[in-house]
This record gives C-alpha cells, structure tokens and sequence, in this order.
C-alpha cells in the first residue's frame, strides 16, 4: 500500500477521533493559559490512566487482526499484576517483576491460542475462561498485609521534561510508561509495513486466501496471540509495579473490558487506539480534579461515572460505522 493512500485512509477512519481530539487539545490549551500547574496534573495523569487502556486495545487487535477475539484481557491484565506483585514482593528486583508479568500474560496469551486455535473453541468462552481462571487464581492465593521493596519511580528526560505542556506528562514517567509509547509507534510500524504485519492482515481478512499463498495461518494467530498476551501482561505489571505498588483484588476494575472500547474506537489501529486511550484518559484525570476540588456539590459516585459514561457513548456512535476484520472470530478449518 503507497503510504500517501495509507494516510488518507488512516484519517478519514480517524475522523471522529481527531475532531473530538481537536476539541480537547483547543479545551487544554486555554485552561493551560488560565491554570497552567492544574493543566499540567490534569495531562500527567490522563497519561497514566491511557497507559494499561492502549496496551490492552494493543493486546486485543493483535488478535483480532490475526482473526482472534480476546475478551480476556481483563483476565490477562489481572493474573500479570498479580504475578508481577508476587515476584516483586519475594526477590525485591522491580526488573525481574515485570518481566514476570509479560511471561504470565503470554502463557495466558498461549492459552486462549490453544483454546481458540487448536481446540477450535468459541473465542467468546475462551475468553471468559481466562477471566474466570484470573479471578479465581488471584483470590485464592491473595495474601493480605504482603508488602514490595517499591515500585518503579519517575525519569526525567532532560530538557524534554521542561517543554510547557507536554513536557511533564510525555517525559517524566517511570519506564512502563516510556515502553508504551515506543510500543504503540513499534506495533504500528509492524502491523502495516512489514511483511508479518501483510501476513497478520491477510490472515484476519481472508484465511484461506493467505493459506493458499503459503502463509501458516495457524502460526501467525498462536504468534499474535501470544504477542498480544505479553502486552497485557506488561499493563498488568503498569498496574502493581509503576502505579500503585501493591495488589488488590479485582483492582484491574474493568480496564480490560475498556481497553476493547479503546479498540474499537481506534479502528484497530495503534495510533487510534493511543488517542481513544488518551481521550479516556483525560475523562478520568478531570473527574478526578473535579472531586478533588468539590466544585460540584453532587455525589462523587455519578462524578466517578464520567469516563465508562463517554465509552457508552463512544460505542453507541460507532455501531455500525466501525468494521473489524472479516475473519474475526471465525475458526480456521485447513482443507
């Protein structure tokens, strides 16, 4: 694909994305005029909030540009997190925690391929297998009281870390967060210029097509599959290795189940899903201000819902206008 015709057609899917973008990059840019320490917080922390957001959406079109259906992410995200706590917690080396966390998210990952591509089973249960067997894992070996070593502190990137406005939230972050970034322009590059990223599209679009061309199209899912396991598992390590630094149970609290939304929002894209992940990122970090500040004197609780209010939303505009690779949840039969 001439990458001009590639651009075009990113944009014009992006429509929506970008216009409500528009509006929030002109809506920071006044409040920054107005209060530019509360601006800048506001920024920082939508930049964490996206963090585990698009590295599940990255987690799950993986699969489904593959043709794999991942509802598991919640799943995956929650069995890492706590992995990664454990091994933190035991060793007290933050590098071997989260390098522990990416491995249970792939094994995860190479699970639901099992399930999906092997077994053949319905990639909708599957999924729901994943979740059932992460809450359950997780509950039963929980151990309240357990205490880590830390969790992984904040790098100033120089100058970088000055510039006004993004200064702050783009370049003083712990690594995860620096990973993710690279991540999203690394698994954006892969997906739609490189030879595995053709195959991976052609695999999610028409199987039998890549099939007949030479292409393995059941190792091309069980790689993407895993692949996109190990990027859950590194939201999961996000979660009890970077941002808060201990575990809870169900602390994922959906984010799984919204990194889908940010998915779909971003039309299967890495850079799309980055923005939709902002976007909801933004939601949160003013809800947040928005409750610390007690500027509106209505229950926190309905505050709280503003950011899953905009996924309904988001959702709601995109049926029908969104389309996800043909071949998406349709197990491949070799003739």
């Amino acid at each position: 694909m001439d990458r001009s015709t590639f651009w075009k057609g990113f944009f014009r899917q992006q429509r929506p994305l970008i216009i409500l973008g528009s509006i929030v990059v002109i809506v920071i840019l006044y409040f920054y005029l107005t209060t530019p320490v509360i601006t800048e917080a506001v920024l920082a922390s939508a930049v964490r909030h996206a963090t585990p957001l698009v590295l599940g959406a990255m987690c799950g079109l993986l699969g489904e540009r593959a043709g794999i259906i991942n509802i598991g992410i919640e799943g995956q995200m929650l069995l890492s997190a706590f992995i990664g706590f454990l091994v933190n917690a035991w060793s007290g080396n933050l590098l071997l925690a989260v390098f522990a966390g990416v491995a249970a998210g792939a094994v995860l990952g190479l699970l639901l391929a099992f399930m999906s591509v092997t077994l053949k089973i319905d990639q909708i249960i599957g999924g729901t297998v994943i979740n059932i067997i992460a809450v359950g894992l997780t509950g039963y070996f929980y151990q309240a009281g357990l205490t880590t070593e830390g969790k992984l502190a904040p790098i100033a990137l120089g100058k970088l870390a000055e510039i006004p406005i993004i200064g702050r939230p783009l370049f003083n972050n712990p690594p995860i967060t620096y990973a993710t970034i690279v991540l999203v322009f690394v698994v954006h590059y892969v997906l739609f210029y490189t030879r595995w990223g053709l195959r991976t599209r052609a695999v999610g679009e028409h199987p039998k097509a890549a099939d007949t061309l030479g292409v393995n199209v059941y190792k091309i899912r069980y790689i993407n599959v895993i692949l996109g396991g190990a990027i859950a598992g590194l939201a999961g390590a996000f979660l009890t290795l970077e941002a808060v630094g201990s575990f809870e149970r169900l602390m994922t609290n959906g984010r799984g189940f919204v990194a889908l939304a940010v998915m779909i929002f971003g039309r299967w894209t890495p850079l799309g899903s980055w923005g939709a992940a902002l976007l909801f990122g933004v939601t949160s970090a003013i809800q947040t201000q928005i409750q610390f500040a007690g500027v509106i004197d209505i229950p926190h609780q309905f505050i709280g819902m503003l950011p899953y209010l905009l996924t309904i939303i988001v959702l709601a505009g995109m049926v029908g206008k969104s389309r996800p690779p043909a071949a998406d949840g349709i197990p491949y039969e070799k003739e």
